[in-house]
């Protein structure tokens, strides 16, 4: 192979990598079969929406698993602004949650997964709010980058161009995807994409036609292609009902947890682009095989090892199976497709013989100039030969035995993590963000999920043939309920820094003191912390810990009165040799996906204002998850968090204020046993807060002491103008709100506004988002007996972790009524 042609194949096989993430797992028979049936068909789908879990599931695994076509989906966002059922996460956070389980569902459906650099910003009404906030040429070269790369003959978007009707970064995808679709073919459509592919034009373009309300109509004067998804694929043993849902379900931290239809099931396509359709989808394209030279050879022995394949002794089909790699290796490969196919034999090849490779750490962590005991785990329970192992890591190369017969050739292997080692941190993190994109200066690496931090690249002899893959360094462990468990080895700073809390309030009644715990993995060095942004008269440590069985030394700091606003502020170690550390690892674990690892710089802001605020007792209801506990806590208040066994009349008298967390109405079963007496307990003169909740599915429908529903109101600019009612007593007691206090508001103003509101209820907020009726939802509140409650569906989850002051301020006034 020319060294030209490698260049593109080892592009193209690395990102197939990235995004399967399997090396030769051991699959039965039947599962090889339906992998050589795709082997051999050559059609590709491009489907196109903007978020993890757009995505129709049943339509991608009908098209891979029934049709055998490759299918890609092409997320324009990670999903980053979107809601969180599992727990705290938001933003950047739980984008990375939602980037594992969308690879985690693509691993059932049989999809493949791509992104664009595009930041989910929170709901917009219509494509042009979006594009206010997208770099459209970036977004939209990317989405030409996708085509080119993965040279789809169809493209299907899950969202039609029409603006208002839903989402308005659903409808820019389809108006991206549409536009992509004219551009990608044209050499002189981002030309600077062609140092890495070629220009590439699908076929036809098409819209999944849906109606979320019921059974789809057609529409008259539109052509449509219909395709019956709801069959049985007996290879898997599943429907693709049952594929559709078990993906569907990986999107948990959505709640998306589905149960599987059963029987027929229609999926409409309309056609609306490229070349007319007269019967089918693909009506005009055949074999891609046919059009390479030596493809139609390719093609022939695909044919006969189809009718030939040993379904009881997976072994026997290797002969055929190198044979075919011979040829396969004789095409152009700077072809994606066709290196995607090359990639896929070998994977074939490798669950045929049923090989073991595995590349183990004996920890999870390590930091740059440690050495790290590792082993590769090569076992080959088969009676070919492998031969000339060797593993090629950090320009060294360690050689095993050869092997067979089910014989381990397992290497140990010291590696030494140069000192220059970049920190596992995702790729897109790796650079400040340009507003809502993401900044990624490696082409190449636009549109991958994820790439694992360390890989070694194995290389061994199979029949005479040359193998190579990468394989990505894991930390295995046995849990003793869970059993083998593997995740991720993970490159983390020599010395970290842990906050105590990340936003300190200079108010009456707050606490000014943070704990900076410096966490060393080596040996304990000696230094000073300091506060990048302050001077040092502004800040005093008033004690210091040394805490030498674990490593750490613990620095208690508080800080002095200046003057009124806010101050972001960076915490750093520096040693007495001039290093300095500064940066705070956040992990992220759920046993639905593999532990996420993320760091930011030791960044704390500093808020100092003449707030009135009580210090009182909070009683908290914990709802989906979310920060307003802690933010609270800097706050001064006492907070206690409430479940159903300390939710009796005489254990709630002593809260100031009781505040529900977000979606508490939709996740906390007992709330529908124990509404009745929060609601006695404001007529005894409580203070009840409910924040937003969604308005499906509820544990119950009396929420208030008086009938409203939560409707799907919101508004989504956050600069939007608001008009207060400014002698109501929230909005001016015990602090006055202004019309500066709605300033600097972060992603949204709310969501799931209070609709069909009884007239005991007062609304002292008017919402507007621009070009839309004014909205009187967002915070509605009555007096009960001798208290008060409030629903509000303003957006204090974000706004209060995010420092937004004047947000702080009216939350305040919410519990000091």
């Amino acid at each position: 192979m020319n060294p030209i042609i490698s260049r593109f194949f080892n592009f193209f096989v690395l990102l197939f990598f990235f995004i399967t993430q399997s090396f030769g797992q051991s699959i039965s028979s039947s599962e090889q079969y339906q992998q050589l049936l795709q082997l051999r068909e050559t059609k590709r789908v491009l489907y196109v929406a903007a978020h993890p879990d757009d995505e129709n599931t049943r339509l991608i695994a009908y098209l891979a698993n029934g049709l055998h076509v490759e299918v890609a989906y092409l997320s324009l966002t990670r999903g980053d602004g979107g809601q969180n059922l599992i727990g705290k996460e938001l933003g950047i956070a739980l984008g990375q949650i939602r980037t594992q389980e969308l690879i985690k569902a693509r691993a059932i459906d049989g999809g493949k997964q791509y992104f664009t650099r595009a930041i989910d910003f929170g709901y917009s009404k219509d494509p042009s709010e979006t594009l206010q906030n997208w770099e459209k040429e970036k977004v939209l070269a990317d989405v030409v980058w996708a085509i080119r790369s993965f040279q789809p003959d169809i493209i299907i978007t899950r969202f039609n161009t029409t603006p208002g009707i839903t989402h308005g970064q659903h409808t820019t995808s389809a108006i991206l995807a549409g536009e992509a679709f004219a551009l990608s073919g044209d050499p002189k459509a981002f030309p600077e994409q062609s140092a890495f592919v070629k220009p590439w034009e699908a076929k036809r373009l098409f819209f999944n036609a849906y109606n979320f309300r019921g059974e789809f109509e057609p529409e008259s004067g539109k052509r449509y292609v219909v395709l019956d998804v709801g069959g049985y694929n007996p290879l898997l043993g599943k429907t693709y009902h049952q594929l559709a849902a078990n993906s569907r379900t990986m999107h948990k931290s959505q709640g998306f947890g589905a149960t599987a239809g059963s029987g027929r099931a229609k999926d409409y396509l309309e056609q609306v682009g490229g070349e007319p359709f007269v019967n089918s989808l693909f009506d005009g394209m055949g074999s891609r095989w046919e059009s390479l030279n030596g493809g139609g050879e390719v093609k022939g022995k695909l044919d006969q090892l189809v009718t030939t394949f040993n379904f009881v002794a997976t072994e026997k089909n290797l002969p055929a199976l190198l044979d075919l790699r011979k040829s396969m290796l004789e095409l152009d490969a700077t072809l994606p497709w066709v290196a995607n196919k090359i990639a896929k034999l070998d994977q074939l090849i490798y669950s045929s013989l049923g090989l073991k490779m595995e590349f183990i750490a004996t920890k999870e962590y390590g930091h740059p100039g440690e050495k790290i005991d590792a082993e590769l785990l090569l076992v080959n329970p088969s009676e070919e030969m492998i031969s000339g192992v060797s593993l090629e890591l950090y320009g060294k190369y360690y050689a095993g035995k050869d092997t067979n017969g089910n014989e381990n050739a397992n290497i140990s292997i010291g590696i030494e993590l140069p000192i220059q080692e970049d920190f596992s941190q995702p790729y897109w993190l790796k650079q400040p963000m340009e507003g809502a994109q993401f900044l990624i200066s490696n082409q190449r690496d636009i549109g991958i999920p994820f790439k694992e931090k360390l890989v070694g690249e194995l290389n061994f002899m199979l029949g005479g043939q040359n193998f190579n893959l990468t394989l990505p360094l894991v930390y295995q462990t046995n849990d003793p309920i869970d059993g083998e468990v593997k995740q991720p080895f993970t490159v983390v700073p020599e010395v970290d820094l842990s906050l105590s809390k990340e936003l300190i309030f200079l108010v009456p009644g707050a606490d000014p003191t943070v704990t900076v715990t410096v966490n060393f993995r080596k040996q304990q060095l000696e230094g000073e912390l300091e506060f990048e942004g302050l001077m040092a008269n502004q800040f005093k440590v008033l004690k210091v810990e040394e805490l030498p069985a674990q490593k750490q030394r613990r620095f208690t700091v508080t800080f002095l009165h200046s003057k009124n606003g806010k101050q972001q502020l960076r915490a750093r170690f520096k040693t007495r040799s001039g290093q300095v550390f500064d940066q705070v690892i956040h992990r992220i674990s759920y046993p639905h996906i593999p532990n996420l690892t993320y760091f930011s710089s030791a960044q704390i802001l500093l808020i100092q204002e003449d707030w009135k605020v009580s210090a009182g007792k909070i009683g908290y209801i914990e709802g989906a998850g979310d920060e307003v506990p802690d933010v609270l806590t800097s706050l001064g208040y006492q907070v206690s968090f409430l479940g159903e066994q300390n939710l009796e009349m005489n254990q709630l008298k002593e809260f100031q204020a009781i505040v529900v967390g977000i979606r508490a109405y939709n996740t906390q079963e007992f709330l529908a046993s124990k509404q009745q007496v929060l609601l006695e307990y404001v007529k005894a003169g409580g203070n009840l807060i409910l924040q937003y909740n969604t308005s499906s599915p509820l544990v119950t429908s009396n929420l208030g002491p008086f009938p409203y529903v939560i409707g799907r109101d919101r508004v989504t600019v956050e600069s939007s103008p608001v008009k207060a009612d400014g002698e109501h007593g929230l909005l001016s007691t015990p602090n006055s709100i202004e019309e500066k206090d709605f300033e600097g508001w972060v992603q949204e103003r709310g969501l799931y506004f209070a609709s069909k509101v009884d007239e005991r209820y007062e609304s002292p907020l008017t919402l507007q988002d621009p070009g839309e009726a004014a909205n009187r939802g967002a915070l509605i509140t009555t007096k009960v007996g001798d208290g008060t409650y409030v629903y509000t569906g303003l957006s204090f989850f974000r706004q209060l972790p995010a420092g937004v002051q004047g947000a702080i301020k009216l939350f305040i006034n919410l519990i000091e009524q």
